[in-house]
């Protein structure tokens, strides 16, 4: 399997890179593409550095690359999960605007008639993102916004992160044991 990972400049950058880590994990082959402002949340957000997350993909492309192999339909892929999803990458994807690599490789991911999962980081959400939202969900986009579940009880963010990812991969078919599902937790019953 192989999947395009887009990380954007909205906060939430932790999804994207604890994204990676699975999937590295599972072993499923990855290309990687941050955007500028990724790599400034990166530093703002957490611990980690670029060499690492970097380390964490089968190969990379520069957001700037117009001439990036995922930015033909002739580069195989199963799909492409955006994660986390700036609202301007979401408008630039929405309205066919292709001047990033990101932007560039989820418009091939529809052309191609294959899996493209965005991860939304805003709130509140005005009319237009919800409008360029609906855009794309109507040509078949998955908008999976990061909001975790709770009634797997989660110990701490990790578990909210993890669920967040998980639900990402269940849209790949990617078995994963980062949450426990609905149905595998027993709850009482009251009498």
């Amino acid at each position: 399997m192989r999947i395009v990972v887009g990380i954007t400049g909205s906060s939430g950058i932790i999804y994207g890179v604890r994204m990676l880590e699975v999937l590295k994990r599972f072993k499923v082959d990855t290309h990687l593409v941050m955007t500028e402002w990724a790599k400034k949340c990166l530093v703002l957000e957490t611990d980690f550095d670029l060499k690492y997350v970097k380390s964490l993909a089968s190969s990379v492309s520069e957001d700037t690359n117009m001439a990036a192999s995922v930015s033909s339909g002739t580069y195989k892929t199963d799909g492409m999960i955006i994660i986390p999803c700036s609202m301007k990458t979401l408008s630039s994807i929405a309205n066919g605007y292709e001047e990033t690599l990101v932007a560039r490789a989820a418009g091939v991911t529809m052309k191609e008639a294959r899996k493209l999962v965005i991860v939304p980081r805003e709130t509140p959400l005005t009319s237009i993102h919800l409008e360029n939202m609906l855009k794309l969900a109507r040509l078949g986009v998955v908008i999976l916004p990061a909001m975790p579940g709770f009634y797997n009880k989660p110990k701490g963010i990790e578990d909210m992160i993890n669920h967040v990812v998980g639900k990402c991969l269940d849209q790949f078919g990617v078995e994963h044991d980062l949450f426990k599902r609905w149905g595998a937790i027993e709850y009482p019953v009251e009498n």
